[in-house]
């Protein structure tokens, strides 16, 4: 052999070795050498696959035709074997196909057949909501798992109000599991939303049982998922009526309030129709009126649960609003209260949080307030709502039937026994029979629609008497006493229990918890709080008590102790962000949906300005209260958190930080650090004003990562929008944002996207 043949040889030898290695490993393994080498190339099989998908444009080595229809589609068998399972089984089961050049294929459309067949060839496969519907069967059928997934990925995208229970059906009809599990999720994220679509409609009265009896159901009342049953029976009303009484079974009817079932069985067209409804009806109402345990449970949203912490003291009244996700166990700041309060109530009706009464303790100034205001956790805004009769400092707050009840407390010196009621539909307040004692510092808490007010202070000594207060005959009667007298002390329920947590005896904290069982109208004492406090608030969530905060004599509380009725234990929670008592707390459900975006949008920004440098520093600037613009933070003008403030921003920049508008070359070198210091502070104005400054800069494009504004809200999303404050965002971007709060907020998607298609 010559040099040239030689050269030639060994480099042919050398291009082989890699692959004639990987068949002979096992030898080339036991006959190794130091000096050998083992090469990888990684483009190799996407080259040769490139080869194939020309060979096969080209008819070349071609070895079968697959007739879809009337169309024809040459393939190479191998290729065909290697993507699916399907085509495997057929050319190397021993069928007769395995003999023939050309297949006749059922139950397969040509477009969906033609884009599985480029997918085998190239990896790629382009998926629409035209072809999704053809390519998911056909997927399926020839078991080609990775356009089955981009499928799914397609569909999950997808899930709108509109089309959820579709896509739900669909993914189960084809066998796809996790989209399936997805697009349930989403129903009953959305429900309030969903049953308003024709898909909801068009429900088989099988599937809308099975929906309906979900416990995992978002809703903010039981009557949501009446009225939908309603709606879905009046759809078909001559065909579906006789299917009611079933359906009704599957309503947890025990969860609505006496008066709206009293308002369905008279003037109801439906129940008018089918009398076995009605008195199935009429027997739940005789059993919340004689105020029975419901034997159903209730529904467990499918959604986060948050703890909302409003106002407290420390030295002086707060307006701190902070909220504990249960999930994650982390404190987060809210948009703070209209005016600092303390010894305020707090409850969660309809979807809104509620900031009752509560006194304003700032320097300079103190007086008792009949304010109340709500809070949308959707939009993050307070809204001030109608007053109650009277100032109520150390108030106590419940829900029961849907109405908001407040119980006790003071106006200066003078001692509350007074109740008066909240109705939000009409935004008015209504007393009734007043208690037979003034209490102030009054514990109060719901139990099978019996309002329960334990302890307090008269004026005079601790109580340690109880009463309860029958709606039905709007009258007030003592239950059995507790141990000792308190004031302060946390008081909540779980099942028939009432827990009586800590609380001030007139010399001294208390560690003392006593329970008292509602069906037998005893009191008993379970394992004691670990730190003895008063003036702390009490929420019970799935089935444990979180002790918040309080004061042990000495010192404000930042600590935290959850109690496992099941183990009688106190475990400690994660501790507040500071110290404080006489605050308040309810559970609330995160918001996930909304019945129209744009609305609620306009709705709670009709007074705003459109002009970007000019939003008001704060919604509430007619608010009348002597110490509105207290400074508890030290912060320019005492921003609420969350709001924007555009007053501390001027041409020079952000009086509360280091950014400025200007040298933008010079300042976008230290902007992570002041980005990250303005998002932790919640300065929003001083971020998007800063975006508009520096959106062209190279280096801050860099930052633009859409994850960084994770907690602008849906005012900001729409100024991003509206105003195109962020030109260097990529379209992707843009609609991850949008993502982000179609999961968060459950609005339909804004589709139009034109200003970001760069």
């Amino acid at each position: 052999m010559d040099a040239a043949s030689a050269s030639t040889y060994q480099a042919c030898q050398n291009i082989c070795s890699p692959y004639t290695s990987a068949i002979s490993s096992e030898r080339d393994d036991l006959n190794a050498k130091d000096d050998d080498m083992t090469f990888c190339m990684s483009n190799y099989a996407k080259e040769a696959l490139k080869m194939m998908f020309m060979m096969r444009s080209h008819n070349m080595l071609t070895d079968v035709i697959l007739e879809v229809k009337h169309e024809l589609f040459p393939a190479h068998k191998v290729v065909l074997s290697a993507a699916s399972p399907y085509f495997k089984a057929m050319f190397t089961g021993g069928l007769k196909e395995s003999e023939m050049s050309r297949i006749k294929l059922q139950g397969v459309c040509p477009t969906a057949m033609g884009r599985i067949i480029y997918f085998m060839y190239t990896g790629h496969i382009r998926v629409t909501e035209v072809t999704v519907c053809q390519l998911l069967p056909a997927a399926t059928m020839f078991q080609v798992p990775n356009v089955i997934d981009a499928c799914c990925a397609f569909l999950e995208r997808q899930l709108d109000p509109t089309n959820a229970i579709g896509i739900a059906n669909f993914a189960e009809q084809h066998g796809c599991i996790e989209l399936h599990r997805k697009a349930n999720h989403f129903i009953e994220r959305h429900f309030t939303q969903v049953c308003q679509e024709e898909e909801f409609l068009q429900l088989s009265a099988y599937q809308l049982i099975a929906l309906i009896r979900r416990d995992e159901l978002n809703v903010q009342g039981e009557r949501e998922v009446y009225n939908a049953v309603l709606k879905w029976v009046k759809y078909d009303e001559e065909n579906r009526y006789p299917k009611m009484e079933h359906i009704l079974f599957s309503v947890r009817c025990q969860f609505l309030t006496p008066t709206f079932l009293r308002e369905q069985m008279k003037n109801c067209d439906v129940l008018r129709k089918v009398p076995a409804c009605r008195e199935y009806l009429a027997k739940i109402f005789k059993d919340l009126t004689l105020h029975k345990r419901p034997i159903v449970k209730e529904r467990n949203p499918n959604t986060t649960r948050m703890i909302f912490v409003a106002g407290g003291f420390y030295r002086q009244s707060l307006d701190i609003l902070e909220a504990y996700n249960v999930d994650d166990k982390t404190w987060t700041s809210l948009p703070n209260l209209r005016i600092p309060r303390s010894g305020l109530g707090a409850a969660f009706l309809k979807g809104v949080f509620y900031a009752v009464g509560g006194r304003n303790n700032s320097l300079g100034t103190t007086y008792d307030s009949d304010w109340v205001d709500r809070y949308n956790a959707l939009t993050e805004q307070w809204r001030p709502c109608a007053p109650m009769s009277v100032p109520r400092h150390r108030v106590g707050v419940a829900v029961m039937d849907e109405l908001m009840y407040a119980v006790g407390g003071s106006a200066g010196s003078e001692y509350h026994n007074t109740v008066e009621y909240f109705d939000p539909e009409i935004d008015r307040w209504f007393l009734v029979q007043p208690m037979q004692a003034k209490r102030l510092g009054v514990g109060v808490v719901v139990v099978n629609r019996l309002l329960y007010a334990i302890g307090g202070f008269d004026g005079i000594e601790r109580l340690a008497s109880v009463e309860c207060y029958h709606p039905e005959n709007n009258e007030w009667n003592f239950v059995p006493s507790m141990s000792c007298g308190r004031s302060g002390a946390g008081v909540a329920a779980i099942h028939q229990y009432i827990y009586v947590v800590g609380g001030f005896d007139g010399s001294r904290q208390l560690s003392l918890v006593e329970r008292y069982d509602t069906e037998n109208q005893v009191w008993d004492q379970v394992a004691p709080i670990k730190i003895a406090r008063s003036a702390l608030s009490l929420t019970s969530l799935d089935g444990k008590l979180y002790a918040i905060g309080g004061f042990d004599g000495t010192n404000f509380l930042t600590i935290v102790e959850v109690y496992n009725p099941k183990t009688n234990l106190w475990e400690e929670g994660t501790p507040l962000s500071s110290g404080r008592s006489g605050h308040a707390s309810a559970v609330i459900y995160q918001p996930s949906c909304v019945a129209s975006f744009m609305d609620c949008f306009e709705k709670e920004n009709s007074n705003r300005e459109n002009n970007f440098d000019n939003f008001p520093a704060n919604d509430n600037s007619t608010n009348n209260s002597p110490n509105e613009s207290s400074n508890r933070t030290g912060e320019a003008n005492g921003n609420s958190q969350g709001q924007f403030h555009s007053s501390s921003y001027n041409s020079a920049g952000c009086r509360n930080c280091k950014i400025t508008n200007q040298s933008p070359e010079n300042d976008v070198n230290n902007i992570e650090e002041d980005l990250k210091m303005h998002f932790k502070r919640r300065h929003k104005c001083c971020v998007l004003k800063f975006l508009k400054t520096y959106s062209q800069n190279e280096k801050f494009k860099k930052l633009s990562d859409h994850t960084l504004f994770a907690s602008f809200t849906l005012n900001d999303l729409m100024l991003y929008l509206d105003k195109q404050v962020c030109p260097f965002l990529k379209r992707s971007k843009v609609k991850c944002f949008l993502k982000m709060f179609n999961e968060d907020h459950g609005k339909k998607p804004i589709k139009n996207l034109k200003y970001y298609d760069t």
